[in-house]
């Protein structure tokens, strides 16, 4: 019997996940992820969809985040036709992501075209993928709870440990059993979450293993603990608040606004923030809200004494407003303070979030407040890093809004969290650590400080490069 591992992607970066695990020459990808990031060098990326669809027998995915599922329509595009196992809420959230996805790519293809034709250019540039091929690729999907192992293929089997990193999110435990019936075991972090954050439960303990693969993306900082989040919310809230001004929240539509939201709850019931509006302005995270409604299997216990069993809607209160449509969108930006705008994209790259920024960052009484992470290169980034001036849609804006960033809210373990997570592990079984999902120098770190621990082997994953376990 052969095992063999490989990353074509987030192997050196943070985004764009794409693992394989070959079993006797029989392929499962673990994650179908998009990459994230300058706009130019993401669309170049996600175009090079590496591993060859005749040669994936199937797919197992660890979580809906668009970094982890975005390229499964390409994948069935190009003609994988086999299943892709995940958890219910996984699919019901992936659904939502890859056909946002498609749209937007659909309504960017259209504005370039009528904007080179202006031009009298030559106008070149294709969608990744469509509605129908989200569709079929949604069509696919076979969903299996936690703890419930299942067969991937032959001698592989699957079972799935939630990871508390979003709604549905879980770490996927490979056995491979050869003909003597010997088993090998791998996991597959995915993203790996924190303990104490609201709604989801702590990352579950898992059986010892063989071989982990781990992500690495906070290889090499601490986080604030999830209890200042509340606080630093609060805060920031009454001073805007006093100021008359604007709060501009840029949060990924899935996990990060709903976590918001909860968060905004519960200060509004304790009175500890004003009465002003809160508005949600991303239609994605508008329906991906309505899937954490229909979950409760994964609210941890706090969330369903504190709302469910009360028959309170955590994601609805009085001060909360959701915006569907454009005109909803830009009375927000017309509309004078104070208020709250939560908007996507997360990475401040696309989406309603750059108008209502065109909008705030040049304006004192405005504060943006960076919730999550910013790659390198990112509108995002430059923002949180200290950038006087921006360009937005092609114009420069000077930065005078207050910028304020809480790393608190991060949905990713720590290196000393996810130490915690796998020091429940046998060490003398583990013969390798697997680094993936990280950027050179926190991988590094991270590396290191496993070693430290007394982890016999740890491997930084290069993209392509192949390794064989067994």
């Amino acid at each position: 019997m052969s095992i063999r591992l490989w990353s074509e992607g987030a192997a050196g970066e943070v985004t764009g996940s794409k693992h394989v695990l070959e079993v006797d020459g029989r392929r499962c990808l673990v994650d179908c992820g998009a990459f994230q990031g300058p706009r130019a060098e993401s669309d170049r990326k996600n175009r090079q969809l590496v591993p060859d669809p005749a040669g994936i027998d199937s797919v197992v995915l660890t979580h809906a985040h668009f970094d982890h599922c975005g390229l499964l329509p390409l994948l069935v595009k190009r003609g994988f036709e086999g299943n892709i196992h995940s958890t219910p809420a996984t699919r019901d959230l992936a659904s939502i992501v890859m056909m946002d996805s498609a749209r937007i790519q659909a309504r960017d293809a259209d504005y370039l075209s009528r904007q080179a034709q202006k031009k009298g250019q030559k106008f070149d540039w294709t969608p990744l993928y469509s509605e129908g091929d989200a569709v079929k690729a949604t069509s696919q999907f076979m969903t299996v709870s936690y703890n419930r192992p299942f067969q991937v293929g032959d001698g592989l089997r699957c079972e799935f440990f939630d990871a508390g990193h979003i709604l549905g999110s879980a770490t996927a435990l490979m056995d491979v059993k050869d003909a003597s019936g010997a088993n090998t075991r791998i996991c597959f972090s995915g993203d790996l979450g924190r303990p104490g954050k609201p709604i989801i439960r702590d990352p579950a303990p898992i059986p010892d293993v063989d071989y982990l693969v781990i992500e690495a993306t906070y290889g090499d900082r601490r986080h604030d603990p999830t209890a200042d989040a509340l606080e630093r919310l609060a805060d920031e809230v009454n001073q805007v608040a006093k100021l008359g001004g604007k709060l501009v929240i840029p949060a990924f539509a899935i996990e990060r606004t709903q976590e918001l939201i909860w968060y905004f709850h519960v200060l509004a019931e304790q009175g500890r923030i004003p009465p002003i509006p809160i508005w949600v302005d991303s239609p994605m995270a508008i329906n991906a809200t309505t899937v954490f409604q229909i979950h409760p299997e994964c609210y941890d216990e706090e969330t369903n004494e504190a709302f469910v069993k009360h028959h309170k809607n955590p994601f609805g209160f009085n001060q909360l407003k959701f915006s569907n449509t454009v005109d909803e969108s830009k009375a927000i930006n017309a509309a004078r303070g104070p208020m709250v705008v939560i908007s996507s994209d997360g990475m401040c790259e696309a989406g309603r979030i750059q108008h209502h920024l065109i909008h705030t960052i040049s304006g004192a009484d405005n504060a943006i407040l960076i919730v999550g992470y910013m790659a390198h290169g990112t509108l995002g980034r430059r923002i949180r890093d200290g950038a006087k001036e921006v360009r937005i849609h092609g114009d420069l804006f000077q930065v005078r809004a207050r910028v304020e960033a809480v790393d608190a809210f991060s949905a990713h373990a720590d290196y000393v969290e996810a130490w915690e997570w796998m020091s429940r592990l046998d060490l003398s079984r583990l013969k390798k650590v697997f680094l993936v999902h990280g950027e050179e120098e926190p991988t590094e770190t991270f590396r290191k400080y496993l070693l430290g621990k007394g982890v016999k082997a740890v491997q930084v994953v290069k993209y392509g490069e192949r390794y064989d376990l067994v």
